[in-house]
């Protein structure tokens, strides 16, 4: 459990990755913020509390691995690895440019992304995989996969889900970016995918279902998590798309795109005024 102190530096990083963010799509260059936004406080809660995971560990064969499988939301990864100095923040500036080190969606080739991701519906699969060959290796590593709910309607996701179970494979705990929002509208108006938790827990997995915007609930829940053993874990992340950018939040326009000059001063702005409030 978390202590005042650890809560609020936690949500000082969560802050800080919604302004590296803003950094990256800048003015004129379009972007994944609505997803990448709504994962703030769980990525703040991983990177920076619950993972084995640091710029020095990135070839430490025990270290834990983060799978983002809603590749599209890879600025809120880079944003995370950046605060950790796995590259240097000169980066952020050059995104899905040519010759950048950081692409429209995560890769290999960038310190301490673990998976080419971006098809969706694979990461889980990918995730299940490292997680066996983990345990094959006796090693205290963990796994943890980070999906979108329109991703749900994949069906690879689901055979990873069942394998997952069926054996047993307890070092390995998923994440349901629960925003609500997909590419072009509300998710239950594109595919409707009801009761998570229960569809979770009818496919053998242990379900938690936090605030995603809470990051004193997220450790929680990732400390229970990794206590459940014998079958895997998903924690269903309620969360508001584009959460910190008060013209994105709920707004499918903001799924992937651009910035005009007023709308990045807007968004500066609001930030401020969350830092504001923390000081």
């Amino acid at each position: 459990m978390l202590n005042p102190e650890q809560k609020k530096d936690l949500d000082k990083k969560a802050l800080q990755l919604r302004y590296d963010i803003a950094e990256m799509i800048g003015v004129g260059n379009a972007g994944h913020l609505g997803g990448s936004a709504s994962l703030a406080e769980a990525m703040a809660a991983l990177y920076f509390c619950k993972m084995n995971f640091g710029k020095d560990r990135l070839k430490d064969p025990n270290r834990d691995r983060l799978v983002l499988s809603k590749g599209h939301a890879a600025l809120i990864q880079y944003a995370a690895l950046c605060e950790l100095g796995c590259f240097p923040r000169s980066a952020l500036k050059e995104v899905k440019s040519l010759g950048g080190l950081l692409q429209g969606h995560p890769d290999r080739s960038i310190p301490g992304v673990e998976a080419v991701t971006g098809s969706l519906g694979q990461g889980l699969s990918i995730s299940l995989g490292m997680a066996l060959a983990l345990r094959l290796d006796k090693s205290p590593a963990r796994v943890y996969a980070v999906m979108g709910d329109g991703e749900q309607s994949e069906g690879q996701l689901w055979e990873a889900a069942m394998a997952a179970a069926n054996f047993k494979v307890d070092n390995l705990t998923a994440f349901l970016d629960w925003n609500k929002i997909q590419a072009t509208a509300a998710t239950k108006d594109v595919f409707v995918i009801p009761d998570f938790d229960k569809k979770w827990a009818a496919f053998g997995w242990n379900v938690l279902t936090v605030d995603g915007h809470d990051v004193a609930a997220i450790v929680e829940a990732i400390d229970k998590a990794i206590a459940v053993k014998g079958k895997p874990s998903v924690i269903i992340l309620d969360t508001v798309k584009g959460k910190g950018f008060s013209f994105a939040e709920g707004n499918p326009a903001y799924h992937n795109s651009a910035f005009t000059e007023e709308v990045y001063k807007q968004a500066v702005q609001g930030l401020d005024a969350v830092k504001a409030r923390l000081a």
